[in-house]
């Protein structure tokens, strides 16, 4: 298998079928591929999904609590906007919490889990930058950041840190195309990765706060 058609490790499939319909249309969402302001049809998504209305339905409710759609009266249901305003806001509780993330997960995380990291960041190290999309770059920046959380044992630091690591995702893609080293950003996950799995709470810390610090600042030299 090449390391092209790799994809990111991913802790747990969806339980119900309101889960898969709501990580279908997160994921879309997140990485832009649906657009911005774009209208969302729950008829046509679930028949896009194979689902029903229903779980299509509650996945949008959940959705407009994590601040990626909108509903209004008799208008409908629309992905949010994107705006780079939110940046200094969104990185500043990211600042804050991944590195806490980090540290919990390289003190609490049980063998298991660790061995996944381990092998997430194997699976970095061998990715072919050049031959990979930019969004498929963002997928697994992503997947190490969402591992990270479920690692650190803490629900409700997970569900935090998910909901800005999504906000701050879409607004990395809106300018992927602008940024140079987005390669160099995602093999940094490895070392990350490593500390955690050794046990390393300090280096960990260090390393993922160098991380979100540095990919804040890389979308300020472009704009």
């Amino acid at each position: 298998m090449t390391a092209v058609r790799d994809t990111p490790l991913e802790f747990d499939a969806p339980a119900s079928l309101a889960d898969r319909a709501y990580v279908a249309i997160r994921d879309q969402l997140v990485m832009l591929d649906i657009a911005p302001l774009s209208p969302l049809d729950d008829e046509e998504l679930a028949r896009a999904l194979d689902l029903g209305r229903t779980p299509v339905r509650e996945a949008l409710k959940r959705l407009e609590a994590e601040r990626l759609v909108v509903s209004y009266p008799r208008r409908g249901t629309f992905a949010t906007t994107v705006d780079i305003s939110d940046l200094r806001d969104v990185s500043e509780i990211r600042t804050a919490l991944e590195p806490l993330a980090a540290r919990r997960a390289a003190t609490a995380a049980p063998p298991q889990l660790r061995a996944q990291l381990r092998e997430l960041a194997r699976r970095i190290r061998t990715l072919d930058h050049a031959r990979m999309s930019r969004v498929e770059l963002m997928r697994w920046d992503t997947s190490v950041h969402r591992s990270m959380y479920r690692a650190a044992g803490n629900p409700y630091l997970e569900d935090t840190l998910t909901l800005y690591n999504n906000l701050a995702t879409r607004i990395h893609c809106l300018f992927l195309d602008r940024l140079a080293e987005v390669g160099r950003h995602v093999d940094e996950h490895a070392d990350l990765l490593h500390a955690i799995a050794d046990g390393d709470a300090d280096r960990a810390a260090t390393v993922c706060h160098d991380h979100v610090v540095g990919f804040e600042a890389a979308i300020r030299a472009v704009l």
